[in-house]
Parts: structure tokens; sequence; C-alpha cells
């Protein structure tokens, strides 16, 4: 009895990390949509009257140095954060399988193209990639997500390839084609349900990745500007008040621990060792 429930422990565990990140996701989802569905404060109106005022029963997160509510900054800056990384991550993962199964597939001068795509893209630091679209084009959401989805692809397509490859040569399907099947069966039946666990892992992984790098170019003013409410850039205006106000700072900070904390807990890996008594 003692070493069944050893060896059930560490998937006990798992499931268990799942569900936390799964409820801490949740929540933030819920905390950064509901204003939305049942109106709330601008984020943007100003009253220095209620400059760094302290969380209390009327404004439980406070104000921040310009009398602006920070439940409406932090949940506009939530959903901001949120909807650049989904759809950064299925941008990339999207065209990532698609060029990492046929490149797989049909190998050849087809896989050495697109690997040498992906290959001169790595050469490129990813950071410096979305400088220089920020640049380009200041002030504009959709350069921060056009640059993140430039340098995310590569990993879906790199892993694609190498897990597709022994499973396009596999005999079952080598019988599948001698069968008259054609590549989108193949696709569904033999290589998505193999790949499909570590590439959904790895794009959460991914979307924690892009929340990083879209508060880490907030907090040095790249990307968004102000008024508009973005994690980074939250701190960076609150940074000089963090003695008068210092929950004030600490809120956008847990907010980014917590979204990436969830990510991290979903894609957790399941430990496939055995626990002994």
């Amino acid at each position: 009895m003692s070493s069944l429930v050893f060896a059930q422990t560490p998937a006990l565990r798992f499931s268990l990390r799942k569900s936390l990140g799964l409820f801490i996701l949740a929540g933030l989802v819920v905390f950064a949509f509901l204003p939305l569905i049942i109106g709330g404060a601008d984020p943007l109106k100003q009253s220095l009257r209620h400059s760094l005022q302290p969380p209390s029963s009327a404004a439980w997160f406070g104000y921040d140095h310009l009398g602006r509510s920070m439940a409406a900054r932090l949940a506009a800056a939530l959903r901001l954060s949120l909807g650049l990384a989904l759809l950064s991550v299925v941008t990339a993962m999207v065209p990532g399988i698609l060029l990492g199964v046929l490149a797989a597939w049909r190998g050849g001068f087809i896989d050495r193209a697109i690997g040498a795509v992906s290959e001169s893209l790595l050469a490129l630091p990813g950071l410096l990639l979305v400088l220089m679209l920020t640049a380009i084009v200041p002030d504009n959401p959709a350069m921060l997500y056009l640059g993140i989805s430039l340098v995310l692809w590569i990993e879906y397509f790199r892993v694609t390839r190498a897990l597709a490859r022994p499973i396009l040569n596999s005999p079952a399907v080598e019988a599948s084609r001698l069968l008259g099947f054609g590549p989108v069966y193949i696709l569904k039946r033999h290589v998505w349900p193999e790949i499909s666990a570590i590439l959904l892992r790895l794009g959460a992984f991914g979307a924690a990745s892009a929340i990083m790098a879209i508060a880490a170019l907030g907090f040095v003013s790249v990307g968004v500007r102000p008024p508009t409410p973005e994690l980074g850039l939250m701190m960076i205006e609150l940074l000089p008040y963090y003695e008068e106000a210092p929950h004030a700072l600490l809120q956008p900070i847990a907010v980014i621990f917590l979204m990436v904390l969830a990510l991290q807990l979903l894609a957790g890996r399941q430990n496939s060792g055995k626990e002994t008594a």
C-alpha cells in the first residue's frame, strides 16, 4: 500500500501544480476582464488629490502618483500583456509547427533553406530585433507582438522538426502513405498526438517569456508609451515614489510574478522517476 502511495505521489504533485497554476491564471483573467463587463474606473483619469493614496475600502489597490486608479490600470495592463503574449505564441506556433513538419517531411533543399532562415534570425539577438521594430514604428503594441513572434517561431520550428522526423520515418506513417492517406491525415493521426504535449508545454513557457519581454521593454521605455497602462512602464513610473508608496510599486511586480508563476506551473514537466519509501 505504501509503495502504491509513493508511486502516485509524483503524478499527484504534478496535478496539484497544474491546478494551482490554472487557478492563479483564471483569477488574473477574471481580474483583467471583469471591469469590461461590470464597468470600472477609467485607467487614464487623473485626480491629483488622490495622489499615492494607499489602498482603502473605496479603492482596494490605491492610486498612483497622478491619482489614477491602480486597480483599473493593473486590469488594463493585464489585458495588454495577456493579449500580446497569447497572440505572439499562437502566431509563432502555427507557422513554426507547419514549417517544422514540412522540413522534416521533405528534407533536402527545403529543410536546408528553412533552417538557414531560422539560423540567420538566431544570429540576431531577439531583444535587438524587437528594439529595431519598435524604433521603426514607436508607440505601437503591434510591433512588440511582431518582434516577439519573429523570435518565438524559431523554437517551435526546431523542436517540431526534431520530433517529427523520426515519426514521419516510422512504419506506421509509411503504411498510411501506402494506403493512400494524405498529409493532413498523417499530421492529425500520427504526428500531432505525439508532439502536442511538448509543444503546448513549450507554448506556456513561450507565453511566460513574452510577458517578461514586454515588461522588460516597458521598463526601459520601449514599446508602448505613457499614458497607456503597461506593467513594465508602470514600474518605471512608480520607481521614484517607492519610499512614499511602496504598495504602488509592488503591485505591477506582483502581477508579473503571478502571471509567470501560473504559466510555469501549467508548463511544468511531470517527474518520470519513481520515488521509493
